[in-house]
């Protein structure tokens, strides 16, 4: 009886082996564990809290705000009206003794031509326009159209320092509101540890930030700012 017993095992061992292994040996099956569909039901709620969270913390984590002590204000001269009356404001309200326009070759010239043809002479006269003494505009241009534009302006910010001589310990910069958080990571790049750089973020008056998602405009600035912040922090790295 046990003989019989242990050479039906062997059979049942056998078949569940053959049945397992197909083509030759080629394929075999596997048992694997799953989830159930209360696992699913968490897998899901998890997804979907995590996709609310970020929608409602993307867009501050970009358009951040954090003034730093200074009496130097740089101002991204690419920037619309709306944004260059509140750097405009800012200056006003903060006590700065200096504005400083940034940025190259203004869009659509193919190349650089002159300094007077960049982002920082349309940025410089603009504040000039909208009530800034001229003593106290500065413009910094940069020759560099292509790539990298905001951390070439920044560069060349750090070179007008340097060739004046100007011991400058931190600086507050304005742009538009998406680009604040990369714009304060390439100027930091830029101008170093030893300066202090600022961030002040000035909102899109075309939608409301805080529902981002239901405006084509805000959606296309979150997706592309989320983008370029990424190569920034992760994967541009500054030559000389």
């Amino acid at each position: 009886m046990l003989r019989s017993e242990t050479l039906k095992l062997r059979s049942t061992n056998i078949s569940e082996t053959s049945s397992r292994y197909f083509c030759f040996g080629l394929v075999n099956r596997k048992e694997r564990w799953g989830l159930s569909w209360e696992g699913w039901l968490l897998v899901v709620a998890a997804a979907v809290v995590i996709f609310g969270v970020s929608l409602l913390r993307v867009y501050p984590f970009l358009a951040v705000t954090q003034r730093v002590s200074t009496q130097v204000l740089v101002v991204e001269g690419w920037m619309h009206h709306y944004a260059i009356r509140a750097a405009v404001q800012e200056f006003h309200s903060g006590g700065y003794k200096e504005i400083i326009s940034t940025g190259g070759p203004v869009a659509g010239s193919g190349r650089y031509v002159n300094d007077y043809q960049t982002s920082a002479s349309v940025g410089a006269e603009l504040l000039k326009q909208n009530g800034l003494p001229g003593e106290v505009v500065h413009m910094v241009p940069s020759r560099v159209m292509d790539h990298d534009r905001t951390y070439a302006s920044a560069v060349a910010l750090r070179n007008w320092f340097h060739e004046r001589n100007l011991p400058v310990p931190s600086v507050n910069v304005v742009t538009e509101d998406l680009h604040a958080r990369r714009t304060r990571l390439l100027f930091q790049k830029a101008l170093g540890r030893e300066v202090a750089v600022g961030i002040i973020a000035v909102p899109n008056p075309d939608y409301d930030a805080t529902r981002w998602w239901r405006y084509s405009e805000g959606v296309k600035g979150v997706v592309t700012e989320t983008a370029s912040y990424f190569y920034a922090r992760v994967l541009f790295y500054p030559g000389d």
